[in-house]
């Protein structure tokens, strides 16, 4: 007998053994004798397919894909993190290691420049946004993984790395990327919008987020005596740090009110977190802007001022990513991080939206959620995110223009654009004005957009094809009217595509403070909160049963 298969047998005799025991002592039905049941049944399968699998396999990987099968199956948050990622983690906590400043999506297998900020490591080396990153240190990046991209890219403050770039309009450019620290401002912007309303965006919850949100309301209310109002922007912003949410609640509400409650199955881990300073101002109108994309301490935020009447909350029902985790020892230096509560906000009601089966999202009908009230006594749900007092339409929630959002049609064209376009005017000033242009771009043959309805079709001509039905003349008269259809929507649709195209060519330029103000021009759940908070009785009225 092998050495291997010795240590196999000698584990699982151990295991047996172990199992042997608690069933002496406890009736089948336990649940501790199931779970030693289950860890033998496990061994043996494991020892069985190291053994006889007809190729060789690595132990470590192959525990590796069961142990992250097992807790895949619960939420997407519940995660197995092995010694090397903890050690990543490690290094990320102690400042030693950090990003690029930049934001990376893969695009046609290639990890591409979508955001990049201002002044830092990415934007000091000459990285644009649109750039395609092909080389990293002679390796190349196509058909990496994020995780692999981000192990090849890492290293200490002041290494360097080399970059191949494929820079649209340009080719490819060879750069080299000193490491530093990385500082992304989480209030990108504030500043007046009309009828003396100030605005304030916040995009992440990272240490002194209260603060500078704080810091900004109390510039805006020095500068602007008559300030009637503030909207609070949380729109997109993932979240972050449970302590900065409960301090920006704090700017607006008392010392010690109840802001949110972790709960789950042990219970001396509950926790409940109450503001714990001076508020800033009591009075002041606030209106919150949330969207599908706002999560965790947005939610907790936006949901407290809303339990509390004390903002109105607009734009669309928030993501409801309710969940905490904790992360737990598992030997080896290897961890595993476990989703071990749930959080609810001040009315009691939880802010998950979704409940996972399988591992898979569930999602639960309004109808089968609890309702809770607010403060004042307003009716409001709990498992379905934080809904909005006034619900607006999504801006490019449109098909079709959702669609040339998705497949980064516009990010393409604006990518082009400026390469045509070395500066541009002021972000107040400037107005795109080439919507033919981005017509002719859209039928051209390398950037054809192609929409939902078409590859419907598509896959249908070549089903037809493959079972022998000649169905081709009749599938392309349906194709030609598709596409004439199509052109009529987007043609339909001009002031939004072109709202996003300023929006995108202003962050070329001026970064993400000038994405935020181009944003500001034409932004209907903008307007609507000036309107709102403007007007003192519907203020009040929305604030009441």
């Amino acid at each position: 007998m092998s050495s291997r298969k010795k240590v196999f047998t000698g584990l699982a005799a151990g295991l047996a053994f172990m199992v042997f025991t608690a069933a002496t002592v406890s009736p089948v039905n336990d649940k501790f004798f199931e779970i030693m049941k289950a860890i033998e049944v496990y061994t043996n399968v494991y020892k069985e397919v190291n053994t006889y699998y007809v190729d060789d396999i690595e132990p470590n990987k192959l525990m590796r894909t069961g142990i992250e099968a097992m807790v895949s199956s619960l939420d997407p948050y519940t995660n197995y993190i092995s010694e090397t990622d903890v050690e990543l983690a490690r290094l990320r906590q102690s400042g030693k290691y950090q990003g690029i400043g930049a934001d990376i999506e893969y695009i046609d297998d290639l990890p591409t420049i979508m955001t990049l900020f201002k002044d830092q490591p990415a934007d000091a080396a000459g990285l644009k946004t649109g750039d395609r990153i092909l080389q990293v240190d002679g390796r190349e990046t196509q058909g990496y993984n994020r995780d692999q991209l981000e192990e090849i890219m890492r290293g200490f403050p002041g290494t360097t790395m080399e970059l191949t770039v494929d820079r649209p309009g340009v080719g490819k450019k060879n750069l080299e990327l000193l490491r530093g620290d990385v500082s992304i401002p989480n209030v990108p912007y504030s500043g007046m919008l009309a009828n003396n309303v100030g605005y304030v965006a916040l995009t992440t919850f990272t240490q002194q987020a209260a603060k500078n949100v704080r810091d900004a309301v109390v510039k805006l209310r020095a500068e602007n005596p008559n300030l009637s109002g503030v909207v609070l922007d949380l729109r997109n912003n993932g979240g972050g740090l449970l302590n900065e949410a409960v301090d920006i609640v704090n700017i607006f509400v008392p010392k010690d009110e109840l802001i949110v409650t972790t709960k789950g199955k042990v219970r001396d881990w509950d926790r409940s977190y109450k503001t714990n300073g001076n508020p800033l101002d009591l009075e002041l109108p606030v209106a919150v802007l949330i969207n599908g994309k706002s999560a965790s301490a947005s939610e907790i935020v936006s949901g407290a001022l809303q339990d509390l009447d004390r903002a109105v909350l607009i734009g669309q029902r928030s993501f409801g990513k309710g969940l905490v985790q904790n992360i737990m020892e598992t030997g080896y230096g290897s961890r595993v991080k476990i989703t071990t509560a749930k959080y609810y906000i001040p009315s009691q009601r939880c802010i998950q939206a979704l409940e996972y089966r399988d591992g898979k999202p569930f999602d639960i009908p309004d109808d089968q959620r609890a309702v809770f009230k607010t403060q004042a006594g307003r009716k409001v749900l709990d498992g379905g995110g934080v809904a909005p007092d006034i619900e607006l339409p999504v801006l490019g929630g449109k098909a079709i223009t959702q669609g040339l959002l998705d497949e980064h049609v516009i990010f393409d064209f604006v990518n082009e654009w400026v390469t045509k376009h070395p500066t541009i005017d002021s972000v107040s000033a400037f107005r795109f004005q080439e919507w033919d242009g981005f017509l002719s771009f859209l039928q051209r043959g390398d950037f054809e957009y192609t929409s939902k309805a078409e590859k419907a079709l598509a896959k249908a001509k070549q089903q037809a094809e493959d079972e022998g039905f000649d169905i081709g003349n009749q599938l392309a008269a349906i194709e030609a009217q598709v596409e004439k259809e199509q052109l009529a929507a987007i043609q339909s649709y001009k002031n939004e595509i072109i709202n996003i195209i300023e929006k995108e060519i202003a962050g070329r330029y001026f970064y993400q403070r000038g994405q935020v103000q181009m944003g500001l021009r034409n932004d209907k759940e903008v307007q609507e909160a000036i309107a709102v908070l403007n007007d003192p009785a519907r203020y009040a009225k929305l604030l009441k049963p």
